[in-house]
């Protein structure tokens, strides 16, 4: 079975085909906004690669209607479209990724698959936010939590590295990138994550302010009479990092000028590091103690550095990697240190294989392993 994986952003699209086994045998990424995405550059991308009985789909938002992959149908469009208030800038592109194919490839099932339906496994005590009940019901307010998809395979891929049953291990996993956030996975399944009702809640990312006081919010509105869409931009476009550097938002360029003595780089990675072992104890926390510590993103791979000095002040769960491994890894690799409690482990994000697997799996035509 092939299957073409769309992952349409809201600033690039990412397609790749997977084949039967589960191999990704061809990967394109094109720099234009993901609703711009037509079929005629998803019929020239598979050409060459045999036929496609299949297309998957990241959707970033399936809300409380989709906790697993669905078929594609007129009705799910039109549900999915309704979600996009809550993922204004994702959503349409997801739905344009939908359009194209089912233009592109007419005939063939489409298969959307959520990034919030990872996280509808996690316990009400995570899920749920300390509102008024009416606020709750009449507007669907919970934590949902996102990168489900990254987090599933990050979970299953380092229970492969361990070689240890999946369902036996907890593990924090830090999806690391522009965009960030954690999530406690005890027995396959979310606990507990740090993004919540928006992607905005949690951990420092390249230009979101991660958790602040929702008083403070308040305080700019009604003191500092900014309006709500100033706040809302400066909170979401003009803060983390390229709030707290004059380096903006790209961690590794807040790296290099931290390197040359940049204080306000200093600082800016002091706090997204104080943010991410902060939030790491109290993921570790949601599942009463952690196997494994799992990198993976952009960040997360690609940055030993920044795995090193969090796991310096993680010892206190079992935390300690070997320096030379930890500085070599390259795809994926433990980096622990001999005879730590807590294994550390870095995983090569791959979306678009845990959706293939997604798609086959509802589709009946899966291989269950990952390797």
């Amino acid at each position: 079975m092939g299957t073409l994986v769309v992952n349409a952003g809201s600033s690039n699209v990412k397609l790749s085909v997977v084949d039967g086994a589960g191999h990704r045998v061809t990967a394109s990424t094109f720099d234009r906004h993901g609703a711009h995405l037509d079929a005629e550059t998803l019929v020239r991308v598979v050409e060459g690669f045999g036929p496609i009985d299949a297309v998957g789909h990241r959707i970033v938002h399936g809300g409380t209607d989709f906790s697993e992959p669905v078929l594609v149908t007129p009705d799910v469009v039109a549900r999915l479209d309704a979600l996009t208030p809550l993922a204004p800038l994702h959503q349409p592109a997801g739905l344009a990724g939908i359009r194209a194919a089912v233009e592109a490839f007419p005939g063939i099932a489409n298969v959307a698959c959520f990034d919030t339906a990872f996280h509808a496994t996690m316990p009400a005590a995570a899920a749920t936010y300390a509102l008024p009940a009416a606020w709750r019901h009449r507007f669907g307010l919970r934590r949902y939590g996102f990168h489900g998809l990254s987090h599933a395979w990050a979970s299953r891929r380092a229970a492969a590295i361990l070689d240890r049953p999946l369902p036996e291990l907890r593990m924090v996993t830090c999806h690391l990138g522009a965009g960030a956030s954690l999530c406690a996975v005890g027995g396959g399944r979310s606990q507990d994550t740090t993004m919540g009702f928006t992607p905005m809640e949690g951990l420092v990312m390249a230009t979101r302010s991660g958790s602040v006081d929702p008083g403070l919010v308040l305080w700019l509105i009604r003191q500092a009479n900014l309006s709500a869409d100033d706040v809302a931009d400066g909170l979401e476009h003009q803060s983390g990092l390229a709030g707290l550097s004059a380096a903006g938002g790209d961690i590794r360029e807040v790296m290099t000028a931290a390197a040359g003595g940049g204080q306000d780089s200093v600082l800016a990675l002091e706090v997204w590091c104080h943010r991410l072992c902060r939030e790491i104890g109290a993921m570790a926390a949601a599942l009463g103690g952690t196997d494994a510590l799992v990198f993976t993103g952009g960040i997360g791979e690609h940055a030993p550095e920044l795995r090193a000095r969090a796991a310096s002040r993680l010892g206190f769960l079992g935390v300690a990697i070997d320096a030379d491994r930890n500085a070599t890894a390259h795809g994926d690799a433990d980096v622990s240190a001999p005879g730590a409690i807590c294994a550390t482990v870095v995983v090569t994000a791959a979306e678009d294989l845990e959706i293939a697997r997604q798609v086959g799996d509802l589709l009946g035509t899966s291989a269950t392993e990952v390797t």
